[in-house]
């Protein structure tokens, strides 16, 4: 199923798949738990300074699903592979979701 926008999801293409990213309530109360204040990830996202554990952490934790093979260490090497520029929006639109809602 692709990603809803009305929900605030955002799609995200790794290792030739296309995954849900859901910033649900659930998914980052554990971000926040592993990643500390969501708004200071924000800050250092907008200051250019979200270091790249930071993204993939925020990723793993708002996937609506996660394939059964894939592993957090292979997502995040899928993540780089394709490249910043493929995760930036997906990442735009979960932090503005952080900061806006639904």
């Amino acid at each position: 199923m692709p990603a809803n926008p009305a929900r605030g999801e955002a799609s995200l293409r790794v290792a030739g798949e296309t995954l849900t990213l859901r910033p649900s309530f659930a998914a980052l109360v554990a971000a926040e738990g592993e990643l500390g204040p969501l708004f200071a990830l924000v800050e250092r996202a907008a200051e250019g300074r979200l270091a790249l554990t930071e993204m993939v952490a925020l990723f793993w934790h708002c996937l609506r699903e996660r394939p059964e093979a894939l592993t957090r260490d292979a997502f995040g090497e899928a993540v780089v592979a394709g490249g910043l520029a493929i995760a930036t929006p997906a990442l735009r639109e979960v932090l503005r979701q952080v900061l806006a809602g639904r």
